[in-house]
């Protein structure tokens, strides 16, 4: 089966595509998106790699913040994982706050 080449998109074509894409979208999309995001930042940050506990307690107040927002929006599931995220960041936050990071060519 030979592949068939695609055309490039003209500037016109690419914006209509453009446009007919953002149609689609929906703001709590948009929202759940942004809550993956901050959620794995967050357990980044708050790692002992790149641990930086103001970030993680910021992206954990975000999502706190987004909750109430998400509750109408999404079904109760999706609400409910969210909190459990939400306890989980907060669980490794407590951690990362009271566990050193552990220095290069030390043991522990």
């Amino acid at each position: 089966m030979a592949e068939e080449k695609q055309e490039p998109l003209d500037e016109a074509e690419l914006e209509a595509r453009l446009a007919e894409e953002l149609r689609k979208l929906k703001i709590q999309d948009i929202l759940l998106q942004t809550t993956f995001t901050l959620a794995s930042l967050g357990f980044h940050r708050l790692g002992e790699e790149d641990r930086d506990v103001e970030q993680g307690r910021l992206a954990i107040e975000a999502l706190r913040a987004l909750l109430p927002v998400l509750r109408e929006a999404v079904p109760p599931s999706v609400t409910r994982d969210l909190n459990q995220t939400i306890a989980n960041l907060q669980f490794a936050y407590a951690k990362a706050v009271t566990t050193p990071v552990k220095k290069e060519g030390t043991e522990s």
